[in-house]
């Protein structure tokens, strides 16, 4: 892939974890910190409503980015608890402990500079050159030259493996089809009686974990292309191919890349790598193929990061990678598909 380490190091962890961490179902509930800027900075939380009902208590959100110890190495966290998490609380004796992983601090490519370079300065909530440093959450507060975490303390500060002060942004795609029998016809669930909807998923290689293939966006590329691109590499093992059989795939998810499609998230991400100034960002976005005839013509073969590759029937005795199962929950929830037995698919009131 283009700027590959970037994506792979960045992804290792997850990206999608996003909405057990802040799952809010009013503008009501905004937390005061993530809305100090201005009222756009709402945005964030009304666009959780569309995959709330999850975890919604104060106790359940915003857990996996104050894990420890941090993802690859033995840092712990200072602790944070429940109560601390909003900046807006007042917390004289917070002491985060300082990390940057030091393949961060080496200067790859797909990483900033420390933000103590007197020849770095970085535009924070805006286009930056090829850097998007605008958060899919609104505006975000900039303390002391770092930008803070919009979802609140983490009891780490620095970048930890994130190459970006600020949000890093990453791209899922969810690929669809209903499941049919050998005549073609759709395939219902005997009890709840709705049709059978399959997606696309790969076991990663890291963990071992069946996930949504996806990965993160490259400066200058646009969500749409990265979607495009980490599905076919990871889904299809497109780096393997010839320029001849490139061209001949490009030309097919073409087809299915272009048609309509339905954005189920996009915005902050409950990431174990987050840290006070550095958190994921991720755009879940569904591709169906109501005919199954576009993918029917693409072979699955897993690349990249994936080691296996297989169409899986979306249900909720899904075991999924951190909270990819509840983007698939959304997915059949707006195709109307089979997710449980029971009768209402829909999120609590």
């Amino acid at each position: 892939m283009a700027g590959g380490f970037l994506g792979k190091t960045l992804y290792a962890v997850s990206l999608s974890v996003a909405l057990a961490s802040v799952t809010v179902k009013s503008l009501g509930s905004c937390s005061v910190a993530a809305c100090r800027n201005s009222l756009s900075s709402c945005r964030f939380h009304v666009n959780s409503n569309m995959m709330s009902g999850f975890n919604g208590t104060k106790e359940n959100s915003h857990n996996k980015a104050r894990t420890s110890p941090y993802p690859g190495s033995k840092v712990q966290r200072s602790q944070v608890p429940n109560d601390k998490v909003d900046w807006l609380v007042e917390w004289h004796d917070y002491n985060p402990v300082e990390y940057t992983a030091v393949s961060v601090l080496a200067g790859p490519q797909w990483a900033d500079p420390q933000i103590t370079e007197s020849n770095f300065s970085p535009k924070f909530n805006e286009k930056d050159g090829q850097v998007e440093r605008k958060s899919q959450n609104g505006l975000y507060e900039v303390k002391n030259g770092r930008p803070r975490n919009p979802a609140g303390r983490t009891g780490l500060v620095g970048r930890g493996l994130l190459g970006r002060w600020g949000p890093n942004h990453a791209a899922d795609p969810i690929i669809t089809r209903w499941k049919r029998d050998r005549s073609g016809n759709k395939i219902t669930h005997p009890i709840s009686g709705k049709n059978i909807l399959q997606f696309v998923a790969i076991k990663r290689k890291d963990c071992g974990e069946w996930a949504i293939p996806g990965g993160m966006v490259d400066p200058g590329e646009k969500i749409s292309a990265t979607l495009k691109r980490e599905f076919g590499e990871e889904a299809l093992n497109s780096l393997q191919k010839s320029s001849a059989e490139k061209r001949e795939l490009q030309e097919k998810l073409q087809k299915l890349f272009n048609q309509e499609h339905l954005v189920i998230y996009k915005g902050y991400v409950d990431d174990p790598r987050n840290t006070d100034n550095a958190w994921m960002e991720t755009e879940a976005v569904n591709y169906h193929d109501e005919t199954g005839e576009i993918m029917d013509n693409l072979t699955l073969e897993a690349g990249d990061d994936a080691g296996k590759v297989k169409w899986m029937d979306i249900s909720d005795k899904l075991k999924l990678y951190a909270s990819h199962a509840q983007f698939i929950k959304s997915v059949a929830e707006k195709r109307d598909a089979h997710w449980s037995k029971d009768s209402e698919t829909g999120c609590p009131g």
